[in-house]
Parts: structure tokens; sequence; C-alpha cells
């Protein structure tokens, strides 16, 4: 395994694999489930014109206007009701990117040797055919709002993965590549971010491994286990809770 991803060939896919494809200079990277037949099943966000879209780029819909507007595998681009759960077929998820597999079951000491967040867990992934089916059944019961912090690509694939949802905090693993480590660089040394001592680096990097072992979905505390088609229920039912 590399430090930083875990890049594979399109001969090394099988079905109910977590992949993604880093965008811009890996600064950040889109998630999905591949099904098989060469497709894989995403979540966007729906709205195109979301501010979401500029203030954070991953997961957001702009990563679809590179794609080929036709294609010939018939499955591609379909999505319900414009909801952010769609499926396109490899190329087109790729578009000029590379593959990558995510990481499940790893030990602990390979997550924090990970330069970024987003590419592993420790926590064991469900037999394929569940992951599978889960990530067809979203595709036409959808996931919930989309949310670039706490529901984002990389947690649909989580969820499709291991059946858990995050009922504290939401924070994935690009979310905390892209908030925490800036923000615990400038907790550490906000006067002296342009001259770092070897002891200001060495917090940072204290803190920001810190947070990144607490975000990992394989030893947070604040899950919950939900049947995929008990899912929209189970979020129409919090909601319900917060708005009492």
């Amino acid at each position: 395994m590399g430090f930083l991803t875990h890049k594979l060939e399109r001969s090394e896919i099988a079905a109910g694999d977590h992949i993604y494809s880093w965008r811009t200079a890996f600064i950040y990277s889109h998630h999905g489930i591949y099904v098989g037949e060469n497709l894989i099943v995403h979540f966007i966000n729906p709205d195109r014109n979301s501010s979401a879209n500029s203030s954070f780029p991953a997961c957001s819909s702009s990563l679809i206007t590179n794609f080929p507007t036709t294609c010939s595998n018939p499955g591609c681009h379909f999505t319900k009701d414009k909801d952010g759960v769609t499926i396109s077929c490899l190329d087109c998820f790729l578009g000029n990117g590379s593959l990558y597999r995510y990481q499940y079951g790893v030990s602990w000491y390979t997550r924090m040797a990970k330069v970024r967040g987003g590419t592993c867990t420790s926590a064991k992934s469900d037999p394929e055919d569940i992951v599978v089916h889960r990530a067809k059944y979203l595709l036409h019961h959808g996931f919930g709002d989309y949310d670039v912090i706490s529901n984002n690509c990389e947690d649909f694939a989580l969820y499709c993965k291991l059946g858990r949802l995050i009922t504290g905090k939401a924070s994935s693993g690009q979310v905390l590549s892209f908030v925490v480590a800036p923000a615990t660089a400038i907790v550490s040394s906000p006067l002296r971010l342009f001259m770092p001592t070897p002891v200001t680096l060495a917090t940072t990097v204290v803190i920001y491994s810190l947070n990144k072992y607490a975000s990992d979905i394989g030893v947070r505390d604040d899950l919950v286990e939900v049947e995929v088609e008990e899912l929209a229920k189970f979020r129409a039912n919090r909601n319900q809770l917060k708005n009492d």
C-alpha cells in the first residue's frame, strides 16, 4: 500500500468495491461503489447551482461537467427524480482521473501512516452482494439531502460498505483533510504560519493524526446500524426529533 492512495488497474476492480478518483492534483476525491458491468453508483450534489460547489469541490455535481455528453453505455447517467444518487460508467466516473480502491480492515498504524484521509478505514466491509444491493437500492430511493460536510459521496460509499450512519458530528476522511489540517496549523502557530518551527510542525502533525484516528468510522462510538430499506424512515424520524 502507498502512503497516499491505493491505485489499481481496471482489471482488478470487483463488484462491491469502494472506489475513488482524485481530482485537481490530489486536492479532493470523488467516491462511489462499483456494481459490476462497468457501472458505478455514486452520490453528487443534485443542485448544479449550489454555492457548495464553489466553496468545497468534493462530491459536487460540477464533477460531471467534464464527463462525455453522450455515452454508449445505456445505463450511464441514470438518476431517479433528480436525486443525488446517480449511476455512471467507469469512463465517465473517472473522467481524466485514475482509479483507486478504498481499503477496509486496515490496521491502526497503517491508517495513521496515510498522508491523506479518505483512503482507508479499520472497519471491515460487509459482503459484496450486500454492498451492491445497498448501492442499487439507494439509486432508486435516495440517500437523503446532500451535504458537503456531513452527507457526501464518501459518506454514501461508507454506508454502502458498512450499513452504518454517523449520528454525531460527521466528518469524512477528506473533509478532515480540508478542514482539520489547516485549522490545526492555525491553532498551533497563528503568528508563525510562514515560519514554522520543528515544535510547531510536530504539534500540528500530532493534532491532525489524533483527529484522523478519532474520525475513523471503525473506531467511532456514535454509529448506528440502519437497514437500507429503513434508511428513509430513520432519517425522517431524526429530522422530526430535531424539529420538535
